[in-house]
């Protein structure tokens, strides 16, 4: 947490730190010099894994707008250490995120896994792309990307990363997870049924 701390810790944010008694978290992120944190293996991972994730963008007005984004784990693609992408699919038409990003391309990322109440927070900047203007790029975001006609193309610069804090985090779990944590217990029940069937022939013989 490199840059991700000098962006956060803003003069005021230092402030409340002080008077809540943490002054030492923001002595401890500030230390770190201001480089842009890189994407390790864990990070690529976690983002690969996921199947949707919290993106907020800024207005010309100072608004923050927060829209979620979703689709098949791997949608959002880990192209280097610095650079996320997304084919962007048409919604309900109203190109909040789009029209912010056009304007301020500064972007915040929530990816969240709840089950393991991990979260991997990120700043950035967002820029959009034609479909035309990069063949390759987009034959690459399409293979793997949310149901929908593709509009454009949606890539981050990151500039900072911070794996926050699992406390809050309310576990949550897909259908697709309920079904795999669930599985052995299926079995388990399957096979008593089993057992239980043959203890009725039994009987019913005797």
């Amino acid at each position: 947490m490199g840059r991700y701390a000098h962006l956060a810790y803003t003069d005021s944010v230092r402030r409340v730190q002080e008077e809540n008694g943490s002054a030492l978290v923001g002595v401890r992120g500030l230390a770190r010099e201001d480089e842009p944190d890189p994407l390790g293996p864990a990070e690529a991972s976690f983002i690969a894994s996921r199947d949707g994730f919290y993106l907020a963008s800024v207005s010309e007005t100072g608004w923050p707008y927060v829209q979620f984004r979703g689709g098949p784990p791997g949608f959002v693609h880990v192209l280097d250490e610095r650079t996320l992408a997304y084919a962007d699919v048409r919604g309900n038409r109203q190109y909040i995120t789009t029209g912010n990003v056009r304007a301020d391309g500064r972007v915040a990322l929530f990816f969240m896994d709840y089950p393991r109440k991990a979260r991997l927070k990120l700043f950035g900047r967002a820029r959009t792309l034609p479909l035309d203007e990069d063949a390759g790029l987009t034959r690459r975001l399409v293979g793997t990307r949310t149901d929908g006609k593709p509009e454009r193309l949606m890539t981050i610069h990151v500039e900072g990363i911070s794996w926050n804090c699992h406390q809050h985090i309310t576990p949550r779990f897909t259908e697709a997870e309920l079904d795999t944590a669930l599985e052995p217990v299926r079995a388990r029940m399957a096979e008593l049924e089993r057992q239980n069937a043959e203890l009725r022939a039994r009987l019913g013989e005797g």
